[in-house]
């Protein structure tokens, strides 16, 4: 039987050969037989699906980092980039700095009050799926027994270890922990993990000025030298992403902030071999997905340029990076949608070939993360690791002919910028001045305006919220300095790390507080296909700020569908028809009504103005500040 079985799999083999060089020849046959459209011709096809549509205003990214991608690349477009010139593994590591594989540590961060708790903890999340930990220390409770209470059990050469404590405190940190490390007799080379150190992550988030601080980094890189894999100085760029900076700016910050601690340890004497091995970059990672792919590749390509100008070891211009999914983006309301936002967030981290990745759990920004989220946080690495394989690939993004350019593009743009912060006398010295500070909180507001006017959408806040969901007494939580205990606002300009959902937030815990919540009543009549979509949007819009949107189908006339929305106590009466319509349908409306409920035109008809001349005020529609008009409705509710 067994002879019979080879006989027909070496007779298989042979008619698969046969077939796959047939198929080979006609392949070569098959594409000699057509010629390759040219740029021009691909352009000339767009524009006729177009059909008349502008192609730059409806094809072409203008992105928030100041330079516009096209729709499509071809060959030609990425041959002279230099970000195709190199393997993966090789400098200057665009394509990471692993070329085996693309394994990453996952890790979840521990408030350490207690230390035989959080020990509790981390050896219970070690045992699913974790493999990097991160221990954030009250400074008032460090000693050589909270270090053996706190690691006790934990294989220190088998888990990345990372700890955060008062930035006063790092250097006793560093010393405690080589103690325990020398006591357990480890191999110093197999401990990996970081302390961050990173007094200008004061300055920064704080105000407060800690520049003094900074000569400390000589000491921390001198204690732990004998310990290649752990990195003494850290640089808190995620900072910048939860207080909305735009990619290029978390970029361009970084690379200053991170040769800002590197020159100071140079001219401090450290090698700068020892030097660049020891600063770990903590970057923030935003959801616009591609751009943040682009942002890793390009962040090592630059680094590795820095360091080269240091010293000529290719190795330390590795640059080392854990991955925090933002705070920035996430909401109090329709939270289960921060899921989705932080697993495009880790897809990005992963495929841009990250050292680390920290997902932050759903519920963050109105609760202490329950266990549940937690799980959630952890799993959604572990299935991209498990089921998607995302860390078997290495540099899967390299060769596309658009991320190759967007890499480019985007390098280009940090680069300027941080070009711009050297000559203005490094990060520290922009940083003491509060121009970095300003400069991303412009940034914020800038974004803060957009979101109001729906120009940047958030799901489920200022596009299509959940009509019915309510608070149920989440409110939405400050950060706190869970190392320092409670600190005054400094002396230098701070970040605000409010995130994009705040005001939208704020104006619906207002409304649901109210004796009343208002209700809004959607008044259709005339096209069908125009006082759908118009109630659709009007439902959307006002459901935003909490109100209560009762939808219908259509009324025959205007009176009976103003009793209808009378006797369904309605505060605000939106009349949802066609713009040739409202000339007929508004006026009577709105002399109906007579005052007993506000009176809403969905859309900007060219009748706008003879409408306000009879007195008619508001209009929404697509132009139309959202959060401004919102506030506006509940004053004159009274709310």
């Amino acid at each position: 039987m067994y002879s019979d079985l080879f006989c027909i799999f070496v007779r298989n083999s042979i008619n698969i050969s046969f077939i796959f060089n047939i198929m080979a020849d006609s392949k070569e046959r098959l594409f000699s037989d057509f010629t390759a459209p040219t740029r021009q011709e691909w352009r000339d096809k767009i524009e006729v699906d177009l059909k008349g549509a502008d192609y730059q205003k409806k094809m072409v990214w203008r992105t928030n980092e100041g330079f516009s991608m096209e729709p499509f690349y071809r060959k030609e477009d990425v041959d002279q980039l230099a970000t195709v010139n190199a393997l993966p593994g090789e400098f200057p590591y665009v394509r990471g700095n692993k070329a085996a594989d693309n394994e990453w540590y996952v890790r979840q961060d521990i408030q350490c009050e207690c230390p035989k708790a959080a020990n509790e903890k981390a050896l219970d999340i070690l045992n699913k799926g974790v493999t990097s930990l991160g221990f954030v220390i009250p400074a008032d409770k460090l000693s050589a027994e909270y270090i053996d209470t706190l690691l006790e059990g934990i294989y220190v050469e088998c888990v990345e270890l990372n700890f955060q404590t008062c930035q006063r405190h790092c250097v006793e940190l560093a010393k405690l922990l080589v103690a325990y490390f020398e006591k357990k007799g480890v191999n110093k080379a197999n401990v990996a993990g970081s302390i961050a150190f990173d007094p200008i992550e004061k300055i920064i988030s704080k105000g407060k000025d800690r520049s003094a601080l900074v000569a400390s980094a000589k000491e921390m890189v001198e204690i732990l030298k004998d310990y290649p894999k752990f990195a003494a100085v850290a640089v808190s760029a995620y900072k910048l992403t939860n207080a909305g900076a735009y990619s290029y700016q978390d970029l361009g910050y970084a690379l200053a902030w991170g040769n800002e601690y590197l020159s100071q340890l140079t001219e401090a004497g450290v090698a700068p071999e020892l030097a660049a091995q020891n600063i770990k970059f903590n970057l923030g990672i935003n959801g616009v997905y591609f751009m943040e792919i682009a942002k890793l590749r390009a962040a090592r390509m630059l680094w590795a340029q820095i360091v080269s100008q240091y010293t000529a070891c290719k190795e330390s211009a590795k640059m080392h990076i854990c991955a925090i999914t933002t705070t920035y983006n996430q909401t109090v309301f329709d939270s289960y949608v921060n899921m989705l936002r932080s697993q495009t967030e880790a897809m990005s981290a992963a495929l841009g070939g990250v050292d680390s990745i920290v997902v932050t759990p759903f519920d963050n920004p109105y609760e202490t993360p329950t266990e549940f989220a937690e799980r959630i946080a952890r799993n959604q690495q572990l299935l991209l690791k498990d089921e998607c394989h995302f860390d078997r690939m290495v540099d899967v993004a390299g060769g596309s002919y658009f991320i190759e350019e967007l890499t480019s593009a985007l390098a280009k743009q940090a680069w300027t910028l941080f070009l711009s912060v050297e000559e203005a006398g490094g990060f520290l010295a922009e940083a003491m001045a509060g121009n970095i500070q300003n400069t991303i909180n412009e940034t914020n507001a800038t974004r803060h305006a957009n979101a109001g006017k729906r120009k940047e959408f958030l799901l489920g806040t200022n596009q299509f919220p959940n009509f019915t969901e309510k608070s149920e007494g989440k409110q939405p939580v400050g950060a706190c300095c869970t190392t320092c205990g409670s600190e005054a606002e400094g002396e230098l300009p701070a970040i605000n790390p409010a995130r994009l959902a705040s005001d939208f937030e704020t104006l619906r815990l207002t409304t649901e507080k109210a004796p009343k919540v208002p209700v809004a009543f959607m008044l259709t009549i005339g096209n069908l296909a125009m006082r759908q979509a118009r109630a659709q949007f009007s439902c959307n819009f006002l459901a935003a700020a909490g109100y209560q949107v009762i939808d219908n189908l259509g009324f025959k006339t205007v009176e009976e569908g103003v009793d209808k929305a009378l006797e369904a106590g309605a505060d605000i009466v939106v009349i949802c028809s066609s713009d040739d319509e409202y000339a007929e349908y508004a006026i009577p409306a709105y002399n109906y009504l007579n005052g007993r409920a506000m009176f809403v035109v969905a859309g900007a008809p060219a009748c706008a103005e003879d409408l306000k001349a009879a007195g008619i005020e508001n209009f929404i529609h697509v132009r139309v500040d959202q959060l401004k008009t919102l506030k506006e409705y509940n004053a004159k509710l009274g709310l």
